[in-house]
């Protein structure tokens, strides 16, 4: 086999996965290319799309106030704004407990120990090599009675959010000598025919078909399968053709069918993904590149949704939004019409998230009455008046009775408060777990939201070092990695949100210190060197 060029590793996909390979790989000493299918005025993988939020352990906020930034890039916060925090440590038994329970105890255990064990020296590798952090003021904490409270574990994202990540990504990497190449697609991996090791990548760029030769493997981060509608409706069922997509339009599962035309090993839900309440008004087959994350919308555990028919069809507080929002984007999709109306009053309201629900980032619907409301949201596909205000008197009317019930139960969006719509005396057949209060103090609000799909749940199935395995010899495949959203065997119907970027940097990093390992050692036979065993 001839190659038109040589490198030490080669890396397949530009997010955040592919640049924490490529980079790692570069810093240990190995001449490293990534290959990203976009142009450059598109790239970023899914990565740029997100609101750059990583789920790691921590110690409590003086573990993490060293390292923090305010939004405006200075370092440290101010004495006044640490005396208003409050903030519990995050534990590794915090965090498998919140994984085991959202994934309903299906994550591979070897996987889940790696994404929690390395999860804090991720994060550190990050801010080491000149991320800067801040809290997460606006998504995950309320300021309640003077101070700032933050709930859930997950308290950090980079400034600039999936922007500001994947620049800072590609300034590093090409600090660290990376080549970086867009417009530049991979089409197959190139292999040995006797012993399927991987030798390499064919890829297309500037017209031409070209091989390029890895010495020691390649990586695969190229995401999932999600921006294919044939891909969606074959593997996660009828219907989903039809999700909008949030992020990149270059997630088509290129990795998953060059890996699996060499014998790589499936692994993971394949029938499921990340998938979210979306802004019913936004684009179709990829995100926004100025908006971006902006079109979630996360408001519902402050209010209700109820779908055309005016039913409400999921318990809005069943937990804490990070463990909620990834799996409500299929429920809403199972809807007549695939949309949904969130619907708050006046006091749920005033607790949305401005940079998600602002009146120019949204089409927010109002009216002074319930009544109104109704007839607004008719003009915009609701079907059945009547029920929807039948709906929301039968869950007022729990919340009350609740209340009269429970007087010690205080509203609070900080912590699981227990408000229910579940009492003795009246009780829902669907219920509100959590922060269930009535809908009675106008103006009232909606939106009309649909199923925003992130990625895909399966992928390919790998050791914890990231190698990926063979169908065949269940061993790894020589020269073969992968890492970020191609990743299978870790999340199950639902992932605690932050958890994915944390994992990309994990095992990014796995397969960027492997193929570097590799790269070097091949060489270094070659040159005659001998190694004896000790």
């Amino acid at each position: 086999m001839e190659f038109s060029e040589t490198f030490d590793v080669v890396v397949v996909g530009g997010g955040n996965a592919g640049f924490s390979a490529a980079t790692t790989a570069a810093q240990a000493g190995a001449r490293v290319l990534l290959i990203e299918k976009a142009p450059r005025h598109d790239a970023g993988g899914n990565t740029y799309f997100t609101a750059a939020a990583f789920r790691c352990c921590f110690d409590g906020l003086d573990d993490l106030l060293p390292y923090l930034y305010q939004p405006d890039g200075t370092k440290g916060l101010p004495q006044d704004l640490i005396d208003k925090i409050e903030m519990a440590p995050y534990t590794k038994a915090d965090f498998h407990a919140d994984l085991n329970r959202v994934t309903k105890g299906r994550a591979d255990p070897a996987l889940a120990k790696v994404l929690v064990d390395e999860s804090r020296k991720a994060v550190q590798w990050l801010m080491d090599n000149g991320a800067r952090f801040m809290l997460s003021f606006n998504r995950q904490s309320f300021l309640t009675d003077g101070k700032y409270r933050f709930w859930g574990g997950m308290v950090m994202n980079m400034i600039g959010q999936g922007k500001g990540l994947y620049q800072w990504h590609l300034e590093l990497a090409e600090r660290s000598g990376v080549t970086v190449r867009f417009n530049c697609a991979a089409v197959d991996l190139v292999t040995d025919p006797n012993t399927n090791a991987v030798l390499g990548v064919k890829v297309y760029s500037n017209g031409k078909f070209r091989t390029i030769k890895a010495k020691g493997g390649v990586i695969l981060a190229c995401g999932g399968f999600q921006a294919s509608p044939a891909l969606r409706a074959k593997y996660l069922g009828p219907g989903w053709d039809l999700a909008h997509v949030r992020g990149t339009k270059y997630n088509v599962g290129d990795g998953h069918k060059m890996a699996e035309s060499i014998g790589a090993m499936l692994e993971g839900h394949y029938s499921g993904c990340h998938s979210v309440a979306w802004d019913a008004n936004s684009p179709r087959n990829c995100g926004d590149r100025v908006l971006t994350n902006q079109f979630t919308k996360s408001g519902y555990p402050l209010g209700i949704m109820v779908n055309v028919d005016g039913r409400r069809f999921v318990d809005e507080g069943f937990d804490l939004r990070n463990f909620t929002y990834a799996v409500f984007g299929r429920e809403i999709l199972k809807q007549p019409q695939g949309i949904a109306f969130q619907i708050w009053d006046a006091v749920g309201a005033k607790w949305l998230r401005k940079e998600e629900y602002a009146d120019d980032v949204t089409t927010n619907i109002r009216a002074d009455s319930l009544e109104e409301l109704a007839d607004v949201l008719v003009t915009r596909g609701l079907n059945n008046k009547k029920q929807f205000l039948e709906t929301i008197e039968e869950f007022n009317t729990a919340c009350r009775a609740f209340q009269e019930e429970q007087t010690h139960r205080v509203f609070d969006p900080a912590v699981r408060d227990g408000m229910s719509t579940q009492g003795k005396t009246r009780s829902l057949s669907l219920p509100k777990s959590n922060w269930a209060m009535p809908l009675e103090r106008g103006p009232f609000q909606a939106v009309e939201v649909t199923c925003g799909i992130t990625f895909t749940f399966g992928g390919l199935a790998t050791t914890p070092d990231a190698e990926v395995l063979s169908e065949v010899t269940r061993k790894p495949i020589e020269g073969l990695w992968c890492a970020g959203e191609i990743l299978g065997g870790l999340f199950y119907n639902n992932y605690p949100g932050g958890s994915g970027l944390t994992m990309g940097v994990i095992m990014g990093r796995a397969a960027g210190q492997g193929a570097a390992r590799r790269a070097r050692r091949l060489s270094e036979i070659g040159s005659g060197i001998k190694y004896e065993q000790c």
